[in-house]
């Protein structure tokens, strides 16, 4: 079926996708009569008698759509109205009787869902891809901002926004310390306060099957639908193959969506690549059709597969040699890489006095100084991270010690003997 939409403005004032309407009738709403059933009967199994309007505020469905439903349990003895007033159907209170408690024990055993009634799984893909992060807006004006806390160089600034506005995938690599996470994590405020709101269901169905999304607050005219900013999920070490893949409730009998299947219409940002509880060949080959495709495949417990949108931008940050982590097959479907080296001096002596500012310290440029002389003109490579971390360290000597917070050359000493010293 074919959603029905109105325009609305972001909160930013800036267009977002189309809405979906509000169904004005099951056909409309892409569910049978029956599934319907089923929720209403979960519903008040689950929760004891609801007046209509409460059930219709349930399945996020306008009364009129539940009304028919509500009338067929009646008329079959599955429900009873307790009492209403002059309002009509919508102020009945509707409750079990035996046959409908027996049916709704039957439907709690075939998958125990219960809540907002779920969109067809096309609805889905087609809102999906409605909204999708290739072809965004993005102007250096509007990319300066969610990076105006790091200190870049102009020729790596401007080969973020393509990336961007390309909507594909973006390597960034480098030795660590030198801010690839922050530029990551910039990207994705960006995306998620500049690159306008999109609209997700709470759950959608796909040949039989539910897959919900755990999210709480509406928006759109249709109510199954969450209208949210655009999303920015970021994993690490932690992830493994299995949280790619749905994830079963054997005691509800309905599916959690995947984690990157989350980051549909935003940002999926993997940290310390290389680092996970699988194997980068082994998470580069799940990924290598869906990075080309632009679709992928999830898999229910009888086996069967159905396609799915991948349509986020996906972001791989490593510290390792990319050399040692992906072939050239792979990193030729990866449109964007961005090297991150150490910096130069003029850049980490602005990154030096940006934490100074920060911290509430006075600027010395002897104590700048003293690091390239005991330290990075002896061989330790700087890292765009030792700017705060040792002034973290300085900022922290002051306050035991009861004196005022003002850094000097000794201080700076003090700090990276401590630091820097164990690793010479």
């Amino acid at each position: 079926m074919s959603l029905s939409r109105h325009a609305v403005v972001d909160w930013e004032g800036n267009p977002a996708p189309e809405a979906p309407v509000a169904p004005d009738s099951i056909r409309e709403a892409g569910l049978s009569q029956a599934f319907i059933c089923d929720l209403l009967m979960k519903s008040l199994y689950t929760r004891g008698a609801m007046l209509g309007r409460d059930l219709a505020q349930l399945l996020c469905l306008p009364f009129k759509v539940v009304r028919e439903p509500l009338r067929f349990l009646k008329d079959d003895k599955c429900i009873q109205v307790d009492g209403g007033d002059l309002v009509g159907e919508v102020s009945y209170r509707y409750s079990l009787l035996d046959l409908g408690r027996r049916r709704a024990q039957e439907a709690m055993e075939q998958c125990a869902y219960v809540g907002p009634a779920p969109v067809p799984l096309e609805d889905y893909v087609e809102q999906c891809y409605r909204q999708a992060v290739t072809g965004l807006q993005c102007y250096p004006e509007a990319l300066r901002a969610p990076f105006s806390h790091l200190v870049l160089k102009e020729d790596m600034f401007n080969n973020l926004g393509p990336a961007i506005v390309s909507g594909r995938s973006v390597f960034i690599y480098g030795p660590p310390g030198n801010g690839k996470t922050a530029m990551a994590r910039a990207i994705g405020d960006f995306m998620n306060t500049t690159g306008g709101s999109v609209y997700v269901p709470y759950a959608f169905v796909a040949d039989g099957n539910i897959i919900t999304r755990k999210l709480l607050t509406t928006g759109a005219t249709d109510q199954r639908w969450v209208r949210i900013r655009r999303p920015v999920i970021v994993t690490g070490g932690e992830l493994g193959l299995d949280m790619l893949d749905l994830r079963y409730n054997a005691e509800a009998k309905f599916y959690q969506a995947p984690i990157h299947f989350k980051a549909n219409g935003g940002v999926f940002l993997i940290d310390d690549f290389g680092r996970q509880r699988c194997s980068p060949k082994e998470l580069l080959n799940r990924w290598i059709l869906p990075l080309e495709d632009r679709h992928d495949f999830l898999t229910v417990a009888s086996g069967k597969k159905f396609q799915v949108p991948f349509e986020q931008l996906i972001i791989f940050s490593t510290n390792l040699d990319p050399k040692d982590l992906v072939d050239d097959a792979f990193l030729r479907r990866i449109r964007h890489k961005v090297g991150v080296q150490a910096p130069t001096r003029d850049v980490y002596e602005r990154i030096f006095a940006g934490n100074c500012k920060r911290l509430g310290l006075n600027y010395s440029a002897e104590a700048v100084d003293y690091l390239y002389e005991r330290y990075y003109n002896r061989g330790r490579i700087p890292r765009a991270s030792d700017c705060r971390d040792l002034l973290e360290i300085v900022q922290s000597i002051c306050r035991y010690r009861r004196q005022p917070v003002h850094l000097t050359r000794d201080l700076i000493a003090e700090a990276s003997a401590s630091f820097i010293a164990e690793f010479q």
